[in-house]
């Protein structure tokens, strides 16, 4: 069989079903993680993708004829595997079958070991491609399929990590855009004070309503809407596999993720002063100001969550954030929860007396361009172009993901894509004008 080798990335296992990613290679992946981890139990997920219900079937089988257990939790989110496999001693490895954000004809796998640390760059996604690519497994005595619920202890978890009394009776917008999101959220809000307005939670792998994506504005018009309709005091949105998640404030507005990672890290910083903070390269200066004006410590990352989560366990970074909605704590397995997210930004907009656009007015203090993508045929040298353009002028350079080169009252970085042969292009800047100005530079620069 011939395979498809640009299916591993980065961060996970991505193609377009069947054409690159079918039920062979799901099994194959199946088997290689048993190899991989050792992992005598492996955790199996997926969400509602029509393509979804094969390739799980696929990924048990090369889990079992490989000697393991596979624990199959069924429909999920991706924060609903990694809680499986972290919180439970005997579950060594997890597999969920998911494209996350992408549209409906992709499917993927996302991996991890034991304390649900992902299976990525550097940790050890090359071994796992080889292994698959090669197709060569020893035979062993095959393990069972057992299956397990656990939604219920997932809820329990997530709602211990918050303070219930704290939130008040608030009026929330949800849409999980048709995706499994929807599992989780209507056990959460029963718990909670809150007036729970659902939209598009009914389970359609078609995603008939839009892409469940929240970082694309055009997926969040009927949620502004629905927000201003019903007076809501905030809009929520919830991507493909529910490990990211988008809000709106009252008067319909996106606010951007940099932004309600800066909020949540000083309200843990309140509990936990002089804790690290992790941020992405793509992030406004205003995360770094604002979390050591509470006492605790910023240091910039990588984008990716395999490489984020990296550097959390390595760390012991308190929480981590990505300019897309990626949102890790430390007291969630360092991983990702887009349902915690939402519970801490209700207990802060609890606490205030003021709405949620007043609570972030004061943090608009920059002009962010947000991410601009450009196709690039030679990525690596049109940014040494770019720093040998800037260079001169910069207070400080960072190769850390791509180049960001920081001055007096602006900043840019241009990293390359993992995914696509694309440079990525974010600058933020201390007026608008001066935003503008860069951005047409620099669109100049990199479109020749």
């Amino acid at each position: 069989m011939s395979i498809n080798s640009s299916i591993f990335k980065a961060y996970d296992i991505r193609g377009i079903y069947p054409k690159d990613l079918n039920e062979e290679v799901a099994y194959l992946v199946g088997r290689a993680v048993v190899v991989l981890t050792g992992a005598k139990t492996v955790v199996v997920g997926y969400d509602a993708r029509f393509s979804s219900d094969s390739l799980v079937s696929a990924v048990m089988k090369g889990v079992t004829e490989q000697g393991a257990n596979a624990v199959n939790i069924g429909l999920a989110t991706t924060p609903m595997l990694n809680f499986a496999v972290a919180e439970y001693r005997e579950h060594e490895a997890g597999i969920m079958v998911t494209a996350s954000h992408n549209p409906k004809e992709y499917n993927g796998l996302k991996l991890c070991y034991e304390n649900a640390l992902p299976i990525g760059e550097n940790t050890g996604m090359a071994d796992l491609k080889k292994l698959v690519m090669e197709g060569k497994f020893s035979s062993a005595p095959a393990g069972k399929i057992i299956k397990k619920e656990i939604l219920d202890a997932y809820v329990k978890k997530v709602l211990s990590l918050v303070d219930l009394e704290k939130i008040k009776p608030l009026k929330i917008v949800v849409d999980t855009g048709n995706a499994v999101g929807a599992i989780p959220l209507p056990e959460i809000f029963k718990k909670l004070p809150c007036k729970f307005i659902p939209l598009y939670f009914e389970l359609d792998g078609n995603f008939p309503n839009h892409e469940a994506n929240p970082l694309k504005e055009e997926t969040l018009v009927d949620l502004k809407k629905k927000v201003l309709e019903e007076g809501a005091d905030l809009g929520v949105a919830i991507d493909g596999d529910a490990d990211r998640i988008g809000f709106v404030d009252e008067k319909g507005e996106t606010v951007r993720a940099d932004l309600i990672l800066t909020l949540i890290a000083k309200k843990l910083l309140e509990e936990k002063p002089g804790e690290l903070i992790l941020y992405d390269v793509r992030s406004s200066r205003v995360v770094r100001e604002e979390v050591e004006s509470a006492g605790g410590r910023a240091e910039m990352c990588r984008v990716g969550h395999a490489l984020i989560k990296k550097q959390m366990l390595d760390n012991g970074a308190l929480l981590g954030g990505e300019f897309s909605s990626h949102f890790y704590y430390r007291d969630f397995y360092k991983v990702e929860s887009g349902d915690l997210t939402m519970l801490k930004l209700l207990e802060i907009i609890s606490q205030s007396e003021k709405s949620f656009s007043e609570i972030v007015a004061p943090l608009l203090r920059y002009y962010h361009s947000g991410e601009i993508n450009f196709e690039v045929s030679d990525k690596a040298g049109k940014m040494k172009e770019l720093e040998d353009k800037y260079a001169d002028g910069a207070k400080e350079i960072s190769h850390l993901d791509g180049i960001r080169l920081d001055f007096t009252d602006w900043w840019f970085n241009v990293r390359p894509s993992n995914t696509e042969p694309l440079l990525r292009l974010n600058l933020e800047a201390k007026t608008k004008e001066l935003m503008e100005q860069k951005k047409k530079e620099l669109t100049e620069i990199i479109s020749k």
